[in-house]
């Protein structure tokens, strides 16, 4: 009781930032969020799981759907492949079916952080969700109190058409209210494996047990091993009180699982968790208070705020033990936190330069995992899942997020590891292909960086791709060459250098574009700028329109290489105003949010308004950077144009709408777009630093005149120290060019 009361004490002198959230954006089109209760970076994401099989069931959800298949405890925010869904429960009513579905209407579902809500109506049953970090906790209320039931489904798993499949189970019923075990699989993480403790509030009066659809014989207490699809039905006695259960995981064993549970939830207070729920979320929602006279911006602010505390997530027990890159279990040293979920070729972008700003030491908290990645795994982590390496998009990102961590000098431990772990990540690897034979994390290591190494570009006619994997590989070699720099590596700062000048083979002086190369040193013909197939083409994910602005690190070359800044604003102009027609009967789905050949719905897009910056009409980065805002993030659920991607996509929004974006993660300085927020202040080493927009609407989108600290900017571009000492960051908008 003193818990619940001093909790909402605490929230009521808070800020009210919760108020804004709204779970359901992002939900609907392909944006692949998912609405249930999780806390910021936790390992626990209780959700509703509504899509099984397709694209769409990336997170287990989607808003179009109106049935449930079970309330499941993790999965991906806003990725473009599905994994994780484990340790699933669904209770159920009346009816005898093996794998009961639920089936609800949108009036009665409900999500706000750290609580979800919704009536199974053909079951009677109303569902509360809400959690700790790493246990889940469910509330059931059933409309026929004598047939109170609940099916644990330890065959679920999400997108079984995509290669995801269930290993094996280890179940031990404990007792008529308790049941440990551990869930493997295999998917997009070639291993994974998570333990849990189930607990009910009252023990059960029968327990059934079917395996592959068969019923199977089951005495308690009991212990089983099987490779089967298992289901195990819970029948409660009569009672007109809510059934609670509590489900806590490990990443580990059991006996974490136990320890979790008893140390974050020992109790079976529902409402006192959601109110603790409430009060991590406004602490975290109030690293940046902003204020707007239009709600449509408070809503799309924090609910991309909200969106971008989701993931990556701890992946440890409260006793320090986790499972790292080698498999094997180690113990944490005081101090630090393993976590998952990195997908790095998105974040690197915009949500690891917000977090350098609006929790730093958050920041550099991930720099550490990813060195600890290598030391365990011996190569940088990319797109870390559980304990495996997927080995997803393109190249090795790792090292623009540990190489901008070195440039704000939030870099912690031995920078001569980290040297060496970025420029070990970035050759071919003849040791890690042998060892990943076999298994998904070979995609790990492909020949991208060996042709790059011998030849200094990708050869088109060698490998798809190869486009862009050379134009970023030539960026990721420029921040390799800034962490050896900063390392006292002069040797390899200049070897890697020269390296990152390797975009220049790809640089078409005719068109003025990205193109393929072949092996013997000719562009590839015929040459179609418009045309995408995915994953067989010269392009990830997009055409040569959107691939050919990708050199952060060395902008001012780049724009001397192509005629000047006159001809880089009409480059930029032709990209934002040409035909939006793509190409291609096998043209990626990542394509969307499209404006001219902008894609705002896939990452490599993303720095493109801001380039505008770097010519005589930055009004024009200006006006576009409105028309994102304004028509690519609504309050809605389908308000997220493309993939959330772990937070790209919304941490995108909450730089944008300060005004401020990092177009070169490595180079701390950020450019200054159009605010969207009248007034913003963010808690920072020097104390405060506000953002103030005079005379801010949907009609003033062009900014007359910035200040800093009272000084009139002669560039639209501040610096990183600027932010973090604090001070006064002045807008004056207006309507006029």
């Amino acid at each position: 009781m003193f818990f619940g009361c001093q909790t909402k004490q605490v929230v009521k002198e808070q800020e009210n930032k919760i108020q804004y959230v709204d779970p359901f954006i992002g939900t609907g089109f392909h944006g692949h969020t998912f609405p249930g209760a999780t806390r910021p970076f936790a390992m626990v994401q209780l959700s509703p799981d509504t899509h099984i099989m397709g694209w769409d069931a990336s997170s287990g959800y989607h808003y179009d759907d109106r049935q449930i298949y079970a309330f499941s405890h993790t999965h991906l925010s806003g990725t473009g492949i599905g994994d994780l869904g484990d340790v699933a429960l669904l209770p159920f009513s009346g009816g005898d079916s093996i794998k009961p579905v639920a089936t609800f209407t949108k009036e009665t579902e409900q999500a706000s952080p750290g609580l979800y809500k919704v009536r199974l109506d053909n079951f009677g049953i109303d569902v509360a969700l809400t959690s700790t970090d790493r246990v889940g906790f469910h509330k059931y209320t059933y409309s026929n109190t004598s047939d109170r039931r609940v099916m644990l489904d330890l065959g679920h798993i999400l997108q079984p058409n995509w290669g995801h499949k269930l290993v094996s189970n280890d179940v031990e019923v404990v007792s008529n209210e308790e049941i440990r075990g551990t869930f493997r699989t295999q998917g997009w993480a070639h291993f994974h494996s998570v333990s849990y403790r189930i607990l009910f509030s009252e023990p059960a009066d029968s327990i059934r047990m079917f395996t592959d659809g068969k019923e199977t014989p089951t005495t308690v207490p009991s212990k089983i091993h099987s490779d089967k699809d298992l289901k195990y039905h819970f029948k409660f006695p009569a009672s007109d009180k809510p059934l609670l259960v509590k489900v806590a995981l490990s990443p580990v064993d059991p006996d974490g699982a136990v320890k979790n549970m008893e140390s974050e939830l020992p109790e079976w207070d529902f409402d006192a968790t959601v109110a603790q729920s409430e009060q991590v979320w406004n602490e975290a929602l109030n690293r940046v208070s902003m204020t707007s006279s239009d709600t449509v911006v408070m809503k799309n602010f924090y609910t991309a705020l909200y969106h971008s505390m989701i993931a990556p997530f701890a992946y440890q027990d409260v006793d320090g033990r986790y499972l790292g890159m080698d498999k094997q279990v180690h113990t944490a040293e005081a101090g630090y936190t393993n976590y998952t979920v990195f997908s790095l070729w998105d974040t690197f972008r915009a949500l690891h330069p917000l977090m350098t700003i609006i929790d730093p030491a958050l920041a550099a908290d991930w720099g550490k995992v990813m060195v600890h990645g290598y030391k365990e795994g011996g190569i940088l982590p990319k797109w870390p899942l559980a304990s495996s390496y997927t080995g997803c998009m393109v190249g090795y990102p790792a090292t623009s997020v540990l190489a901008d961590l070195v440039s704000k000098g939030l870099a912690e431990g031995d920078l001569s590891v980290w040297a060496e772990a970025a420029a070990r990540s970035s050759v071919y690897r003849e040791d890690l292909a042998e060892k990943f034979k076999g298994t998904r994390e070979l995609d790990l290591i492909t020949r991208h960086t060996y042709f790059k190494e011998k030849l200094g570009f990708v050869p088109a006619d060698s490998l798809p791709e190869s486009v862009s994997w050379g134009v970023e590989m030539a960026y990721y070699d420029w921040c390799v060459s800034k962490i050896a720099e900063h390392a006292g590596n002069k040797e390899v700062a200049e070897a890697y250098a020269l390296k990152a000048q390797n975009y220049k083979r790809y640089l078409d002086p005719e068109t003025k574009m990205m193109r393929g190369v072949m092996a013997d040193g000719s562009f590839r013909t015929p040459f179609n700028p418009r045309y995408s197939a995915h994953m067989k083409s010269d392009y990830t994910e997009g055409n040569a329109f959107q691939w050919s602005f990708f050199v952060p690190h060395d902008m001012d070359n780049f724009i001397d290489a192509i005629g000047g800044k006159g001809e880089f604003e009409t480059r930029l102009d032709t990209l934002f105003t040409t035909s939006s027609q793509i190409d291609g009967a096998e043209a990626s789905g990542d394509i969307t949010g499209l404006i001219g050949q902008y894609a705002h719905g896939n990452e490599p897009s993303h720095h493109m308004a801001y380039l505008y910056n770097w010519t005589d009409a930055p009004h024009k980065g200006q006006e576009r950077l409105d028309q994102i805002m304004r028509n690519f993030y609504t309050n809605a659920p389908d308000g997220i144009i493309g993939n959330e991607d772990c937070g790209q996509m919304s941490a995108w929004y909450v730089m944008s709408a300060l005004g401020i974006y990092q177009v070169c993660p490595g180079e701390p300085v950020f450019a200054i777009g159009r605010p969207m927020v009248d007034q913003a202040s963010i808690p920072v080493k020097g104390g405060t630093f506000q953002i103030k927009v005079n005379n801010n609407s949907a009609a003033n989108k062009y900014v007359k005149e910035v200040k800093l600290n009272g000084k009139k900017l002669d560039k639209l571009f501040i610096t990183y120290n600027d932010i973090v000492n604090g001070g006064l960051l002045e807008f004056t908008m207006t309507d006029k060019l």
